[in-house]
């Protein structure tokens, strides 16, 4: 028997002076890959000579998602097994009674390939549009947007009536602390945190709420206000020039943004070229019906900073 030795990037891995023995050699080597890549993906079960492996648990898993969430990792894999030792008993059973060649079977595998074809092609554009250049000029031109909007800390006591609002405004002209009041009184979720709203800009608080809370000067109290959540007392705590948050915060969303963003423009340019005529609509209607998906907005990645 002959062997031949694999050359690799490098060179020859060994330096041996007979080619024949280094390629025997090799060859021995190379056989033993299987069996640690075996090692690493482990079959778990066996269902009539058929193995299940540990990737196709992985895979299980992956595919039935939240159904599995509340289950503890042992509980899961035993779960996920059992069901893939039944799939695989029904799956043969199936094909014993040629299910296959049933018209709505063709019709569904013919759907469920085309759909997995899809994600595995716009998951590899959206990943590779993910460049570390590409996220931080996104990052840059929206912290370009944020910086300098005015933000204000506050909080607020929520009452149902204007005469509870009149009654809490009273207690706090005669020295009252705001924080303690608010726990007894506001009906708000946040009261056991003292009513405190945190920072916000102007447009996350409804608009009769905002306008007093952003005329206010730090430390001031408004007098009862009244917004489609009931009434409010509002005291302002400080007010400052937003900042963008860091970068690593808002990564996340930021690689959402560019991956979803790459993915719609990739499906547009692919439909531009593509030939599709809708037997459903008038000609005029289908067009509209047809333009090209816009691509995710930059609103749809606010850099918002994390309440306090």
């Amino acid at each position: 028997m002959t062997c031949s030795f694999p050359e690799t990037k490098t060179g020859p891995r060994l330096g041996l002076a007979s080619a024949a023995v280094t390629g025997c050699l090799a060859m021995v080597l190379l056989a033993g890959l299987p069996v640690r890549a075996q090692e690493a993906n482990p079959v778990l079960a066996k269902v009539n000579g058929s193995e299940i492996r540990q990737s196709d648990v992985a895979l299980a898993e992956e595919e039935l998602g939240p159904s599995l969430a509340q289950m503890d990792p042992a509980t899961k894999k035993d779960n996920v097994l059992s069901f893939l030792i039944d799939m695989k008993i029904v799956a043969k059973a199936a094909e014993d009674k040629k299910v296959e060649n049933n018209e709505d079977f063709k019709r569904r595998l013919a759907f469920t390939r085309s759909r997995l074809l899809m994600d595995s092609l716009l998951a590899t554009e959206g990943k590779a549009a993910t460049t570390d250049d590409a996220m931080k000029k996104v990052y840059e031109e929206a912290s370009k947007q944020i910086t300098g909007e005015q933000e204000v800390h506050a909080r607020h006591i929520l009452v149902e009536t204007e005469d509870e609002a009149k009654a809490v405004a009273e207690e706090l002209k005669k020295g009252a602390d705001f924080a303690e009041l608010a726990k007894k009184k506001s009906k708000d979720p946040g009261a056991s945190d003292g009513g405190d709203l945190g920072f916000f800009t102007k447009d996350q608080m409804v608009p009769e709420f905002s306008t007093v809370a952003f005329a206010l000067e730090p430390g001031k109290i408004s007098d009862p206000v009244k917004s489609q959540f009931g009434w409010h007392i509002i005291k302002v705590e400080e007010k400052r020039n937003r900042k963008a948050p860091d970068f690593e915060q808002v990564k996340a969303q930021i690689e959402t943004y560019v991956t979803r963003k790459a993915q719609a423009e990739y499906v547009a340019k692919l439909r531009e070229a593509a030939k599709v005529e809708r037997m459903d609509k008038p000609a005029d209607t289908a067009a509209k019906t047809d333009a090209k998906p816009d691509a995710a907005k930059p609103a749809d990645s606010k850099m918002a900073p994390a309440k306090k």
